[in-house]
Formats: structure tokens, sequence, C-alpha cells
């Protein structure tokens, strides 16, 4: 250790160095002096939870023009490589022990030859740059959900992003480091890699993305794009996964929200929605209560089904957002207080993107560089005034919509679980299952989304996506549907629904955006038995009813005979072109539950006696 700490004491001041001594953890500071003698920085920095440490990382971010300030006080823009838009999975791999065999559908190699190739890239990659060194936590802090991380980067935009999106974790490192015989902590080594004259990352053909999953960390060079570079958002995921396996709890690719019921009643809910399927907004719902947009972990508490936040911030896709869909995130865009955007246009200091509010210039600076309308990019495709997975970065506190209960250490209590697809033509807006088992398998196994610009790819594909968790899945999918299924077996569990926003006729979305409200508010109003239901065979949908009221009570809308129809139909051929598609799927997955099976053949017989019965498209008021 003596090495080590004479390695430490030569690249930090020693402000830094003695933050470093108060955590004591001979793990930690070995990664640390690892990086140093890896990444060659000229400095090191080390950063506490102190407000001036906060402020100081994102200033840096400025001074090194990773973001430039903007008209509105506190905000800054960031821009991505033009081909470093989102999360590439073809470089995105889990390292694997020798004698070990993930599932075939993980994307891995071997962990020997993974470690060798990223050190090679990451080798005197922070030559004439400062190392930054911030400790950050998963969850509450001093909770029983609390897991440690510790971010090395060369990006002061990557920690400035971790700044608003997560908890400040170094007085956790302290307490736990301290108190827990056998300290486990996440760890995530970034390199930015060579940088372009708009200083981005320029060798984007060797970005490389690696999870070292036996070590708990993860490492990534030649980028910037945050899905790949803020260790703690969808890296951390793959690792949770894990631990949650092997400790009993579960981490999910969910957001958690507070349905305010009658007689100031509140009902949490979580959901799992692949990337543009409606989750933000789901999770923004005006009138309701946001806890969290993206992650969350589920755990038995005094024998209560509760859920936690992991994160501090919302990391969203800023396409669309716009005044009267999204209002809440619209007004914290729009004011002063911390907001990073990333990768929009800018003129004048003022960002526009898809969708907003306000026309749109023909010209100015965005991914791109300096645009103009009707410009090609440089591979030759038609560029946009923003990226369509443009973002934006804000905290929880900022959102006038924040669950006063949001931060709560115990985790809140679960009513619901959501699982929300994107297909035009085949499931209606809202169902619920006839159990836990029945909609884990029917709705969180089988969801389906069409693709969209928020991973690298062809767009309008219809895939699936494991409870929106594929992508970030570090075992097999039968496993994980398992410990789905096995979870809190013991004690009352929340009911579950699938919902389907974009279901369409001749072209047409048969819902509006803010529909999905009614079917919040069903939801609700269903887990405490206050609202009736019909078979439908898939699961139970609303009754016309109920819908007519909750639409004029919320929306203030009519509700008409003919929207519940078109709406609810239940098409028989499309569900069982679904089944087809997931049984060709389940086929090549060597451990799938039998209980995946058992419900998928009895939804199936279901829909074959009604198709027997009644036909292939049936009418609501017809079941």
């Amino acid at each position: 250790m003596s090495d080590i700490k004479a390695l430490l004491q030569s690249k930090m001041s020693d402000e830094s160095f003695q933050k470093l001594a108060a955590i004591d953890n001979d793990e930690v500071c070995a990664f640390i002096a690892h990086a140093i003698e890896l990444c060659e920085p000229e400095s090191v920095f080390v950063g506490d939870d102190s407000d001036e440490d906060v402020a100081y990382i994102r200033q840096l971010a400025i001074d090194q023009k990773e973001e430039i300030p903007l008209n509105i006080e506190g905000h800054t823009v960031h821009w991505d490589g033009y081909f470093d838009q989102a999360r590439k999975k073809d470089v995105t791999k889990y390292l694997v022990p020798e004698g070990v065999d993930l599932d075939k559908k993980l994307n891995q190699m071997p962990r020997d030859e993974g470690i060798s190739e990223m050190e090679n890239l990451q080798r005197g990659g922070y030559k004439g740059r400062k190392m930054l060194v911030r400790f950050f936590c998963l969850g509450t802090t001093n909770s029983v959900f609390a897991i440690p991380c510790l971010q090395i980067t060369d990006s002061a935009y990557v920690c400035h992003s971790e700044d608003l999106l997560y908890r400040r974790g170094y007085e956790e490192f302290k307490r736990q480091s301290a108190s827990h015989e056998n300290f486990e902590f996440f760890k995530y080594r970034h390199a930015t890699g060579e940088v372009d004259e708009r200083n981005t990352s320029k060798n984007y053909d060797l970005n490389r993305v690696y999870m070292d999953y036996t070590k708990n960390t993860t490492l990534s060079v030649n980028t910037q794009y945050a899905g790949n570079t803020v260790g703690l958002k969808k890296l951390s995921l793959r690792l949770a996964i894990r631990k949650a396996d092997r400790e009993g709890w579960l981490a999910e690719h969910m957001f958690i929200m507070g349905s305010n019921g009658p007689g100031g009643r509140k009902t949490y809910l979580a959901g799992a929605f692949p990337s543009a399927c409606g989750k933000t907004a789901t999770a923004m719902i005006p009138g309701e209560n946001i806890v969290g947009d993206d992650l969350a972990y589920f755990k038995v508490i005094d024998g209560e089904f509760r859920a936690a936040n992991v994160e501090n911030g919302i990391f969203g896709i800023i396409t669309d957002v716009n005044s009267k869909d999204d209002p809440v995130i619209w007004d914290v865009l729009t004011k002063p207080g911390q907001v990073i955007f990333g990768n929009v246009l800018v003129k004048e200091g003022k960002p526009y993107w898809i969708g907003m509010d306000d026309e749109i210039p023909t010209a100015g600076e965005n991914y791109c560089g300096q645009w103009t309308t009707g410009m090609k990019g440089p591979n030759g495709a038609a560029t946009t005034c923003s990226h369509k997975n443009a973002r934006y970065t804000v905290q929880m506190s900022d959102l006038e919509n924040a669950d006063p209960d949001w931060d709560n250490p115990e985790g809140l209590p679960i009513g619901g679980i959501i699982y929300g697809g994107r297909d035009s033509d085949t499931n209606v807006p809202v169902r619920e299952a006839y159990s836990w088992e029945h909609g884990i398998c029917t709705m969180g196994a089988t969801l389906e989304s069409e693709s969209t610009a928020a991973t690298i790819g062809q767009e309008g594909v219809r895939t699936w996506n494991v409870m929106s968790n594929m992508d970030f899945l570090s075992m097999s999918v039968g496993r994980y549907i398992q410990n789905n299924l096995d979870f809190a077996k013991d004690i009352k569990r929340p009911q579950v629904f699938g919902t389907n926003y974009f279901i369409k006729k001749d072209g047409q979305f048969l819902n509006s955006k803010l529909d999905k409200s009614v079917w919040i508010k069903w939801m609700e109003l269903r887990i405490h038995d206050e609202a009736e239901a019909i078979d439908a065979g898939c699961g139970r949908i609303p009754k016309y009813e109920d819908l007519k009221r909750l639409f004029k009570e919320v929306r203030d809308e009519d509700y008409t005979e003919q929207d519940y129809i078109v709406q609810f139909t239940i098409r028989i051929p499309e569900l069982l072109a679904k089944h087809d598609r997931m049984a060709a799927i389940y086929a090549t997955i060597d451990d799938t539950p039998q209980t995946w099976t058992d419900e998928m053949a009895g939804e199936r017989k279901r829909l074959e006696a009604l198709q027997a019965e009644k036909g292939d498209y049936i009418s609501p008021f017809d079941l």
C-alpha cells in the first residue's frame, strides 16, 4: 500500500488525498491507483459531497467546453459526436470468465480479451487532462436500497450529469466502508478518447463499453453519450440485476409514480416501457406525482412490496416535449435552474428541438456542427434540427409534481405494475392481468415495441424486449423471468397492467397523448376494487361507463361509444400472431419457466375460444 499511497499523493493535492484517506478502503485506493498508472493523467481531483465540489465540476465542464452556457441562467448544452448519439449494442459486452457462458442472447466476450483490449484503448487516455474521482449513491443514502458507486473519468460533463441524476455518495462510502465487513460497491472507468475540433469523441469506430460483472466494474472509451459514460445509468442496472439475484430482490427498468385517488388516497405504480413508448410522459402525467422516471429497486420491507427510485433526476428524451403535452417538464426547461440540454439545436443562446412550441430556425449549431435545413450528415443521411434522441438532464427537486415522499429511505408501497409496449395493430390501450403470473408472463415477458432513435439501428421494426430490460440483462432470460415470478411470493403483490398508447386505424393514432391520464385513473380504481372490468381473453378491460365518467372527470371530454369500440376492439388474429412470435423466441431459450408456457397456453386457449364464438374482431360491447 505504500507504493499506492505514494502514487496517489504524487498526482493529488493534499486536500484530495485527505478526502480519499478518510474513506480508508484499500479496494477504492487500488482502483484509483490503477487508473492513474493506466491513463496517465496530469493531475487527479477527488470530490466529496460538498456544494463547493459540485459547483467546481459544473464550472470545469464549461471551462473545458464540454458544456456551453445558454441564455437562461443555469442552462447549458452538450454535444456528442455525430456517430455517438445513442447506446451502441454491438460494442456493449459482458466480460465473461473462462468456463462461464451467459445466455447466448447476451453480447459477451472472454474477460481477459476484453480487459486487454480496453486497457490498450484507455492507455495514456488522460495525458494532459485532469482525472476526476467522484462518489455517488444508487438509491437513497443511509437506507437498505443504497449502493455506493465510484466514478473515474476525464469528462466533467459526465460528473456534472451524475450530480444532477444521482445522490451524493461520499459520506455513504465512509458509512458503509466503516460498518460493513463485506463492503460492496460499483465502480466505473471512462475515457473520452481523442477529441475533434468540437471537443467530441473522435474515434467512434473504437467506442467500447464493457461490463466486468465479476468485479462490479464497467469500462468505456471513445464515447461521450451519457448512456455509455454515466456509469450509474444503465451500466449500473446490469450490475444491480446480478446483485439483486444474489440477494433476493429485483432491479428493474421502471418508473415510479403516485396516482391520486378519491378522498386523498395515493396509490403508487411502477412501469416498464421501452424507450419512446411513453415512459417519462406517464411518470409525469399532470395532476399526478412522479417518484422516478427510469430505474427502480424492489424489496420486501416489513412484509410489504416496496420500491425506491434509484436516481435523483431525469435524463429524458426531449423530442416532442411541449407545453401542452408535457407542462411540468416544459416549465423546468424554460425557467432558471440547472438543465443540461444534449444534441439540440442552438441559435443565439436558445435551444430548439423537434416537436417544441416555438418555430424552429433554419440554421444554427447542433449535433452535426453548423447546421442548415435540408443538409446531409457525414454519412449522407438526412438531418433534423435536433437529434431524434436529443436529451435533457434535470433534478427531481426542480419538478413541481415531485412526490413529497419520493426520497423515502424505506421506499414506497407499490399497488400496480405496468408493462407498456408500442404497436399499431394488436393490443388495446389498457388491460389488467388475471394474476401476477399472467401479467409477468403474457405482458412483461412478451413486451414488444417498434424501434426508435434511442438505440442505433433501423427505426420502425417491432422488437421483443422482455420487461423493457432485454438490453440490460446480465443473466439468462429464463432466470430473470423466474426471479420476477418468485419475488415476494408470500406477500400481497401488485396488480399487473398492460398498456399500448400507439394503436392506430387508417394510419391515425386512436389515443391522444393525454388519454393515458384516464388509463392510470382506471388502474388506480381497479387496484382498490372501485371499478368494474370485462374479461377479454387476454386480460380484463374497462367498461364503457367507467371510461365515459373518467374522461369527463379527468380530461373534461366526452368519450363516445365509437371511441370505445375502435380503441378496445379485441383483435384476435393479431393477438394470436404475437403468440406465434413469442413461441418462436422462447423456443430458443433453454430455461424458459414452465409457468410462462402454461400462462401463454391458457391465454391462447381463451382467445381461440372467443374467436370461434364471436369472430376475429370483437367489439368490447360483445364481450
